[in-house]
């Protein structure tokens, strides 16, 4: 942050902050290390993996910012958190302004300094990455700045502007439309979001399992959203119950579209219609959001021994992890790419090693052959090598002429990709849709080719991170308050 954008009080303390160590002791702390629970206790139940920090690490770890004149991590941010801001205030020792800070630019402080990819985006930026040192460990004082106001029980609630009776519908409830709703909340509109599932969240509630965001974290910050007015309405389906035009009806000036990407993909092998063969999807929503396998719930959920799940993303860490934690025996990850080029965030990689999860990289399913009576029994692999880059700059694998394997198994998880929900692009007139059936955005305001009807999220990317899609939410906030405060 330069100078001028911070108050006199807030420059004060930190010209103290500056002089009460030099750069050089600062530079020498070494990075906290978070507690985890042990493998071995974390497979048998759903509890969080980490423990999250006490208040002398968060300290400490605070104190190694250097507050650098221009802050590359705030760049580094998809919602443009003021990153030296709330760690400085951790380091003060003022963890409720710390929360305050963060709350000034994003609704999910508590989920982002669990979920976020930080290493891939603030902490990538962190100049202790010049130096060769750890970067900062953004992502841990977010959470703590978090976790520390929600159990002290006060809520610290950014300012809003006065109501100004505009209304706003909102279709989902994920990151991007809670980002977007508590974004336009700020900016005093009514903000109403319609969400199809009985629960409110989204992928944060039905994608992401509980060892790694737990329910209650999520439900916190909802319940702030509320407390500045949001109002959220569960079992609706825009585009069934209610339609574009009755909302219009309604009074409705603006919608944000965010209805994600709930599609799953297969690859379109022989076998893949055997029982025992589904999509991360259908696999996390089953046991994350409708407690398959817990005590009091009869969803059902098929429990298999020897587990192969198919894909090398963040979803096919949770639902490997997820398997291990259903009593499977046997877990393997079947990726066609090496490990270096795994999606997957690093953490969730070592945590699915530590949990026994057994990786085989360079292989990709080409048959899952049945038992004869119409359930999966094994899958067959070829084994793959990298080839020359793809558009993406990755190497694309190439099949080994005549390597085939064939490892038993009784449960397949499918997690190569999503694609968007198709009920809103088919149930609205002039909704214009890729052939990758996104939704068509303006890339600088997110407005679709319907006015005042704007989306972010899976439904626009086809899928990406929570922070991103959050990113989505207060770009497309910004866009339409201004086109209404301007017509």
């Amino acid at each position: 942050m330069n100078t001028d954008t911070i108050s006199p009080r807030d420059a004060q303390w930190r010209e103290e902050l500056r002089k009460s160590r030099t750069a050089k002791q600062r530079t020498s702390i070494p990075r906290v290390k978070m507690a985890e629970l042990s493998p071995d206790y974390r497979i048998t139940c759903n509890e969080e993996v980490n423990c999250g920090l006490g208040k002398d690490e968060a300290v400490a770890e605070a104190s190694r910012c250097l507050d650098c004149p221009d802050p590359q991590c705030v760049t580094g941010c998809p919602v443009n958190i003021n990153i030296p801001g709330f760690i400085k205030n951790i380091e003060r020792g003022n963890f409720q302004e710390a929360a305050l800070v963060l709350k000034e630019t994003s609704a999910l402080p508590a989920v982002c300094g669990r979920v976020c990819p930080q290493e891939r985006q603030c902490e990538s930026k962190c100049i202790y990455n010049k130096m060769k040192r750890e970067p900062v460990a953004i992502g841990y004082l977010e959470r703590f700045a978090a976790d520390t106001e929600r159990m002290s029980g006060k809520a610290a609630m950014p300012a809003c502007r006065p109501g100004n009776g505009r209304k706003i519908a909102v279709v989902g409830s994920g990151p991007a439309s809670l980002s977007f709703a508590g974004e336009m909340a700020r900016r005093g509109y009514e903000v109403h979001v319609f969400e199809a599932l009985h629960e409110v969240g989204g992928v944060l509630k039905y994608g992401i399992p509980e060892f790694r965001l737990p329910n209650e974290v999520v439900d916190v910050e909802i319940r702030d959203l509320s407390r500045m007015g949001v109002k959220f309405m569960t079992n609706c389906v825009v585009g069934k119950t209610l339609g574009y035009d009755d909302l219009v009806a309604q009074g409705f000036e603006g919608m944000f579209v965010a209805s994600g990407a709930g599609l799953p993909r297969f690859m379109g092998i022989p076998g893949e219609n055997l029982v025992g063969v589904m999509s991360s999807n259908e696999y996390l929503t089953r046991v994350n959001l409708m407690g398959a396998g817990s005590k009091g719930w009869a969803t059902p959920v098929l429990r298999g021994k020897r587990v192969a799940v198919i894909g090398g993303g963040n979803t096919a860490m949770d639902s490997c992890r997820t398997a291990r934690r259903m009593g499977a025996e046997e877990v393997y990850i079947v990726y066609r790419r090496s490990e270096a080029e795994m999606p997957a965030r690093v953490e969730e990689v070592r945590h699915a090693k530590e949990e026994g999860v057994r990786f085989l990289t360079l292989f990709n399913p080409v048959e899952y052959p049945g038992d004869g009576n119409g359930r999966v029994r094994a899958m067959r692999l070829q084994r793959m090598e990298l080839g020359e880059p793809d558009a993406s700059g990755r190497r694309s694998p190439v099949p080994v002429d005549g390597d085939i394997r064939e490892i038993e198994v009784d449960e397949v998880i499918v997690s190569v990709g999503v694609s968007p929900n198709p009920l809103i692009p088919n149930s609205v007139n002039g909704l214009e849709v890729t052939r990758r059936g996104t939704l068509v955005v303006d890339d600088d305001t997110l407005e679709t080719t319907i006015p005042m009807v704007f989306a972010g999220g899976d439904i626009v990317r086809g899928g990406a991170t929570v922070i991103l899609a959050m990113g989505d939410g207060r770009k497309a906030a910004s866009a339409m308050a201004e086109k209404l405060e301007n017509n």
